[in-house]
């Protein structure tokens, strides 16, 4: 007897749509001893470099009074953390205004951020503008409770971090006004995900004049902001790389009106503590934004506690400093550590990162070379994807980020070398067999 749903309609969508893989990964990862036959996870965006050090801080250092087991202050986070979050990131993103506690809401990890964006600037059936390639979560957290829809920006074989991209921009614009869809916002990933760049200070002011023409607000996710290395294996002429700049440190005057302007930021990736859920929506001039997002802040309600560790990191200047310098040049050795065995193995990557922790990969002509019988390159990374999984390697499919070309996959190399080596060589045996 077939039984109908129960669910909403939109529930069974996602019934259907949902996918597994990643949950099926995480419950059964890897370990030398205790799982050898298990998972190698390098498609999760996880920093593990430093997590013996944050262990180490929090057991020394997180004294939990009885008021972190309460409410707190309330449903956008503590005092306490959010003039600790101000007084960190004033002394390091250079804002023009200097932040206040009152500019910073918090919540319960960037995702939810971002989606409290979508819901406060847009109507259903209106659109945010993101580039291709793309963090594949914004999708979701764009669209799918808010129903908005995320209106991609294609590039070809112009740089989408760079000037050049700014008319593909405003092109998506008008072509989405066609269809019939407002765009309400633009959102940039700044340093870039996937690409492990940054965007120019002179792009971040072109598409703020881009959103200032078309009143559309400019969000900035600068999640990475400080995981920012030295790429030692490139030696790019005398031009330097675009140093990372903060939306907040541009000056508005004649560029955006400023309460168009959002910066988001978070502990997942800088401190390697995506386990402790904690974000931030830095807004210093839409004051109806934190009055918008007050009637529903109780839905990304961070915890009391993880706020107190938060709070207890960011006050600790002697502590941050070290750990932020130790972690940047780890990652810059497991960088070197992964493209070393990458070129040993003859496997091509996107050149020039040198901030977040990801390598742009070409699997699919590695594969094509061992199997020249192959298909159209854009149903390779299906079939790569499922050898990788057979091999119990888990790499991000570059599909699912948007990728503009077939057989690109996103690489997280900011691992302890042993555990890069054996998910490389598991990779290679993926694509060669």
């Amino acid at each position: 007897m077939v039984h109908k749903s129960t669910l909403s309609t939109r529930a069974d969508a996602q019934c259907q749509a949902y996918s597994n893989a990643v949950w099926d990964v995480l419950g059964d990862l890897w370990h030398p001893q205790e799982n050898p036959s298990g998972f190698i996870n390098l498609g999760v965006a996880e920093n593990t470099l430093m997590h013996r050090e944050l262990q180490d801080f929090v057991r020394n250092s997180a004294n939990i009074s009885p008021h972190a087991f309460t409410y707190g202050d309330g449903s956008f986070g503590s005092k306490r953390l959010r003039n600790a979050v101000a007084s960190f990131l004033n002394k390091r993103l250079y804002p023009v205004v200097p932040l206040e506690a009152d500019h910073i809401m918090v919540t319960n990890g960037v995702s939810h951020a971002i989606e409290h964006c979508s819901w406060a600037f847009c109507d259903k059936g209106d659109g945010i503008l993101l580039g291709r390639p793309y963090y594949k979560s914004f999708i979701p957290d764009i669209s799918l409770r808010p129903e908005v829809e995320v209106v991609t920006v294609e590039f070809g074989d112009s740089n989408p971090l760079s000037l050049d991209g700014v008319s593909n921009y405003e092109a998506a614009i008008l072509s989405a006004k066609d269809r019939g869809v407002i765009v309400r916002g633009l959102i940039l990933c700044n340093p870039h995900n996937p690409l492990g760049r940054c965007y120019p200070a002179v792009t971040i002011k072109e598409l703020m004049k881009l959103c200032q023409r078309y009143r559309i607000h400019f969000i900035s996710d600068e999640i990475y902001a400080f995981s920012t290395w030295e790429n030692k294996e490139e030696r790019v002429g005398p031009s330097l790389p675009a140093p990372f700049v903060s939306a907040l440190s541009i000056p508005t005057d004649g560029i955006i009106d400023p309460e168009l302007v959002h910066v988001l930021w978070g502990m997942s990736k800088d401190f390697g503590a995506n386990g402790l859920r904690i974000g931030y929506i830095i807004s210093q001039h839409n004051r109806n934004l934190h009055n918008a997002l007050q009637s529903v802040a109780l839905y990304s309600y961070a915890s009391s506690i993880s706020d107190h560790i938060a709070a207890s990191i960011l006050e600790d200047e002697q502590w941050v400093s070290t750990y932020m310098e130790k972690n940047q040049e780890r990652l810059s050795e497991s960088f070197s550590f992964a493209v070393r065995l990458l070129r040993k193995e003859g496997i091509d990557y996107a050149t020039g990162p040198y901030a977040a922790f990801f390598l742009w990969v070409d699997l699919g002509k590695a594969y094509g070379e061992s199997h020249p019988e192959n298909p159209n390159p854009m149903d390779l990374n299906t079939i790569i994807s499922r050898r990788l999984m057979e091999e119990k390697v888990f790499i991000a499919n570059g599909m699912i980020f948007g990728s503009e070309k077939g057989g690109l996959f996103r690489i997280v190399f900011s691992h302890p070398a042993g555990y890069i080596e054996e998910g490389l060589n598991r990779m290679v045996k993926a694509i060669n067999e």
